[in-house]
């Protein structure tokens, strides 16, 4: 998990750009999703996280976002 308030932003375009980066999340939230989900692009730079793969999000215990992963949403509920 890397922490958006410790990261660069031209590391952080690296990395989006290289594809090492798959899914945002909110940290206070405990919420996964997509890069370019709107819910996601509202949150606070210094609760915002990002995950190199879902696996890690879900082993981290954030759940999916109801906006842009919907029905891994409703199956995670």
């Amino acid at each position: 998990m890397i922490k958006h308030t410790e990261i660069s932003n031209e590391e952080l375009r690296k990395l989006i750009k290289g594809r090492s980066i798959a899914m945002a999340g909110n940290e206070r939230l405990k919420i996964y999703g997509e890069l370019d989900c709107k819910s996601g692009k509202r949150m606070k730079k210094q609760n915002r996280v990002f995950f190199l793969t879902e696996e890690e999000a879900i082993k981290e215990g954030f759940r999916p976002c109801g906006n842009c992963l919907k029905e891994r949403y409703k199956n995670w509920r």
